[in-house]
């Protein structure tokens, strides 16, 4: 059994957490973000350490979750997260413009993708996208998306890939 939800979070400097209710408020230098939390899971602040604890054993998954997301908003608010795409493939390129990305990747249009609120993109070569953001599933799921237009095939690798994610190759048909 997981004991995620005792282990504590340290706070750094600068960020605030709030509890009105049952909402859950994290404000730091980057913005702020706010959970609702589940009935039956406390929460404890002493000096810049948070804590979880559960009133019964059937809530300590949640209270695992819970505290995974809370240390998640922690690190978004005071850090941020960043998701890095490539793009590999001849004549494969993007740009960004604003909240649009433009995606060349060798179907018969360009492809145009609005980002979400709360994400930002820069391009820093015409074949990497960086995607920015404080809440991690908003980024993780933009470049998701972005990288569901072409994802990499397993016989030359061409396609939209994380720049941490190995594409396995196969080996070509033989004659």
């Amino acid at each position: 059994m997981s004991r995620v939800a005792k282990d504590p979070i340290p706070l750094p400097k600068g960020v605030e957490v709030k509890l009105d209710g049952s909402d859950l408020t994290v404000k730091g230098g980057k913005g702020s973000l706010a959970l609702t939390l589940i009935e039956g899971i406390e929460f404890n602040q002493e000096d810049n350490v948070l804590s979880f604890s559960y009133a019964n054993d059937k809530l300590g998954a949640m209270a695992g979750t819970t505290r995974a997301l809370v240390n998640n908003m922690v690190k978004g608010v005071s850090e941020g997260w960043e998701k890095k795409l490539l793009l590999n493939g001849v004549g494969y390129r993007a740009k960004v413009t604003g909240d649009i990305v433009n995606l060349s990747v060798g179907l018969s249009h360009p492809v145009d993708y609005k980002l979400p609120e709360g994400v930002s993109a820069e391009s820093p070569s015409p074949t990497e996208v960086v995607l920015k953001g404080i809440d991690k599933h908003a980024v993780g799921q933009a470049a998701a998306e972005l990288r569901s237009f072409r994802p990499p095939e397993p016989y030359k690798g061409k396609g939209i890939r994380y720049s941490d994610e190995h594409v396995r190759r196969k080996e070509a048909k033989k004659k």
